[in-house]
């Protein structure tokens, strides 16, 4: 084949350090602008992005030119940087170390999509750190949410 096509929709998941409610939802909108922008100038487009104080979802296409670790590694440290650049939180903000990235196929868009979409009301009866392992044993990762 002289083509390559690849199609690869991530699931990503990432908490504050400490899981600390640093994200203000009044101030929400610009840091998911922020993100917004790196992930565009990384090529990757981005279908939904929303979350809580202490954690974000983004569900994107990964552009095949850049791996999903150096991705995640510009995001989460350049929105860190911009965020206390711009004295976005009170206190010194920083995301935690790791991070979740699950594949979605294309049937599953629409659901994944609504599920971030809704993550406001999803965390009105469920923690982070509840949905963090469902969504590891959902993908039979059998790991701690760390």
């Amino acid at each position: 084949m002289s083509h390559s096509f690849p199609k690869v929709w991530v699931h990503l998941v990432f908490g504050t350090k400490n899981r600390q409610p640093l994200i203000d939802p009044e101030k929400e909108s610009r840091i998911y602008s922020f993100i917004q922008s790196q992930m565009i100038d990384k090529g990757c487009f981005t279908k939904a992005m929303n979350g809580i104080e202490d954690h974000i979802h983004i569900l994107f296409l990964l552009n095949q030119n850049i791996s999903l670790a150096d991705l995640v590694k510009q995001i989460k440290g350049s929105s860190a940087h911009w965020i206390n650049q711009h004295n976005i939180c009170p206190e010194k903000f920083a995301w935690q170390t790791g991070y979740g990235a699950f594949s979605v196929s294309e049937s599953q868009l629409p659901k994944v999509e609504r599920y971030i979409l809704n993550q406001k009301e999803h965390h009105k009866t469920k923690t982070f750190v509840e949905e963090y392992e469902g969504l590891l044993k959902l993908h039979n990762l059998n790991v701690g949410s760390g």
